[in-house]
């Protein structure tokens, strides 16, 4: 396995399978102590150490950069180690108030991105959702930030929980490479059901990022990969957060077994109730 399937954002070539940050960063959708764990066991080596073993599968793409000192060094040592540049996907946090009265505050934000090296700026959830107007069914005044990115060498996104986003979006022609949305089998954190999702993703004009595919845990990665990869389009992407260098191998060849409609070659969990199935 050393060539991940692919797809384009624009001119872009990026992984379909994508590395999330979430388990580097603390954020569990489980609780605070979970949070605590992840970040008292997730140092920059070990982060580097999950990056690596996607990145020799030609998983090269990560999703949800921060200039956080931890993440920058997690990325440049992944990148020497295995010896190739790693797409950068980064979603900040831009002022709330009018676009072009913050102009000073967002240029800041997004110069420090573009320093790290982001190829895709997708604003985050916390700033896009607060630009859908359901009345209008537009994003009226998203697109000066839209352009600040653009300025900047970055392609603009969206990174959104609402549905009606991407819908928005295309229908008023807002300058946008790519969509994030949450899409998974059990349904967790969508805001609507799974199939109107997928008519969303599919009716998109634009290649979707799916995000929280196995329900930050709820779901084994069979089930939620298996699901994601079967009802996308080959356009489209899943971000998966993983925790471990085996985490990521299992990810990947998890995937690539569904791809290749094969049993994945990997170990699997041994208890006593299953000694007599060996």
């Amino acid at each position: 396995m050393s060539g991940f399937p692919r797809t384009t954002i624009e001119n872009l070539s990026v992984s379909r399978l994508m590395m999330g940050t979430n388990w580097f960063m603390g954020y569990s959708h489980t609780s605070k102590a979970k949070d605590r764990l992840i970040l008292d066991t997730m140092p920059a080596e070990r982060i580097a150490d999950t990056m690596v073993a996607f990145m020799n599968h030609g998983v090269d793409t990560l999703y949800g950069m921060s200039p956080d000192p931890k993440i920058v060094e997690a990325v440049e040592r992944a990148q020497d180690r295995a010896g190739k540049r790693c797409i950068i996907i980064s979603i900040p946090t831009l002022p709330l108030d009018d676009p072009i009265q913050c102009r000073g505050e967002a240029e800041r934000i997004l110069d420090e991105y573009a320093a790290i090296g982001t190829d895709i700026c997708m604003p985050h959830q916390c700033t896009t959702d607060a630009f859908v107007n359901r009345r209008t069914q537009r994003l009226d005044g998203i697109e000066v930030y839209l352009q600040m990115i653009r300025d900047r060498n970055m392609l603009p996104g969206l990174s959104t929980h609402m549905p009606e986003t991407p819908i928005y979006a295309d229908a008023s022609g807002l300058d946008v490479a790519t969509y994030i949305q949450i899409y998974n089998a059990a349904g967790f954190l969508m805001q609507i059901e799974i199939d109107w999702v997928q008519r969303m993703i599919w009716n998109a004009k634009k290649p979707v990022i799916t995000i929280k595919p196995l329900a930050a845990g709820k779901l084994p990665p069979l089930v939620g990969l298996a699901f994601s990869w079967s009802t996308l389009r080959d356009i489209d992407m899943v971000c998966i957060g993983t925790s471990s260098p085996d985490e990521a191998e299992e990810a990947v060849e998890i995937s690539m077994s569904i791809f290749e409609r094969r049993v994945p070659d990997m170990d699997l969990q041994e208890t006593r109730s299953k000694a007599s199935m060996r």
